[in-house]
């Protein structure tokens, strides 16, 4: 089974990497502002580590995904309360839509979800160039 998701997912990539150069064959990141409870934190964390990452690296098209820990803003403004950005890297928009609609993403987001203060959270897209 493995074998089948990683043999998907290599051919999602080739696909994209050899089509037309529209805007949906360009790899995506989704950066998400998240404001996670601090007593919640170390839920979240192994949640990440534990469910949602291994879950997300098996879904065709998946590149990379990231949680990180805002030290400081420097300059500008961030999502108010917002202490982490999720980041998520897919081979195209497509690709990701359709890991979002899947039953695996309904059950392991929200063990991330679960453990923030807010469920409004800032979500921005932008494609590679």
């Amino acid at each position: 089974m493995k074998r089948r998701t990683y043999l998907k997912s290599v051919i999602a990539v080739a696909s994209a990497a050899f089509t037309d150069g529209s805007e949906t064959a360009r790899p995506i990141e989704l950066h998400v502002d998240l404001t996670v409870d601090q007593a919640k934190e170390q839920e979240m964390l192994h949640n990440f580590r534990t469910i949602f990452q291994p879950a997300a690296r098996k879904q065709p098209g998946f590149i990379d995904v990231k949680m990180l820990k805002l030290r400081l803003v420097m300059q500008g403004e961030l999502s108010q309360g917002a202490n982490y950005r999720f980041v998520l890297t897919f081979a195209n928009e497509e690709l990701r839509k359709q890991w979002v609609a899947s039953e695996t993403h309904q059950q392991v987001w929200p063990t991330i979800e679960k453990t923030l203060k807010t469920k409004d959270y800032t979500i921005v897209l932008y494609d590679e160039t």
